[in-house]
């Protein structure tokens, strides 16, 4: 199917900030599940923006964001024809190898409780205990819109038993992680279903299986991505994978705003 993007980030702030250097991880790459039929960055400085692919395959552009502003908007946009593929990424070209992601973060470190729901649902392979470990931790951890925040562990939020796709992800990785299963975490657009009560953008991960390549598998929702997944970045956790990540010199405590559009384009 074809699927339309417009994710807007608005930042305002209450004096002006003198200076701003951000890098942005907001271009999806083709693959097997994804092509990329046309998308367009919005930023101040964008024109001459430097760019870059990382260490994990995202294509990063670096802005310096004009002196003397009190708001910024950043706006990716495009349309992206996806194809259901059961998950599966396939064997990528990134420059970390595997072994990388069997790195623990703060984010990411296991404790015993977390350990312990994995040795459970070890199985024969490491496809049949992926999916186990999706089905275990979507059961064990509801899903509750704004009950954590971008600093929760993964341990803090298996044990309150609640988070967001964020939560589901982080454990979901330091699980596979210390099974000695390599797993990043993957973020993305989500074409929800009609009435369906959770954000457009959407994070979920990807496990190296030997036979496969990289397989997704989104807790939050008990499946592998399908053709209602895009694609954008990965990393070893959310902090890597975040879409905006930069330094600024003065503004204050920023107030920050997004808004995530995603809709099948009609034939």
């Amino acid at each position: 199917m074809r699927i339309t993007v417009r994710h807007a980030t608005t930042y305002r702030y209450p004096s002006t900030a003198s200076q701003a250097v951000l890098a942005l991880r907001m271009t999806p790459q083709g693959g097997p599940g994804q092509t990329v039929l046309d998308w367009r960055i919005e930023a101040p400085g964008i024109a001459t923006a430097a760019h870059y692919t990382d260490a994990f395959g995202n294509l990063v552009h670096v802005v310096a964001v004009p002196a003397g502003h009190d708001s910024l908007e950043l706006v990716a946009a495009g349309t992206i024809e996806t194809r259901d593929t059961g998950g599966v990424t396939g064997y990528t070209n990134e420059a970390a190898r595997s072994e990388i992601f069997l790195r623990s973060t703060p984010a990411t470190k296991p404790d015993a409780a977390i350990s312990a729901l994995a040795a459970r649902a070890q199985g024969e392979t490491v496809l049949s205990t992926m999916h186990a470990l999706m089905e275990a931790v979507h059961e064990a951890v509801a899903y509750v819109p704004e009950s954590t925040h971008r600093g929760t562990s993964a341990v803090t939020a298996f044990a309150a038993g609640r988070g967001v796709c964020q939560d589901h992800a982080h454990i979901m990785l330091a699980a596979a992680r210390s099974l000695g299963i390599p797993a990043r975490y993957v973020t993305g657009y989500l074409l929800l279903e009609a009435g369906a009560d959770a954000p457009a953008h959407h994070a979920w991960i990807e496990a190296g299986i030997d036979t496969l390549g990289w397989v997704g598998f989104d807790a939050a929702n008990n499946l592998c991505p399908t053709d209602r997944y895009i694609r954008l970045t990965s990393g070893l956790d959310a902090a890597a994978a975040a879409p905006i990540r930069g330094v600024r010199r003065g503004g204050a405590e920023d107030i920050l705003h997004v808004s995530v559009a995603v809709s099948e384009l009609e034939s």
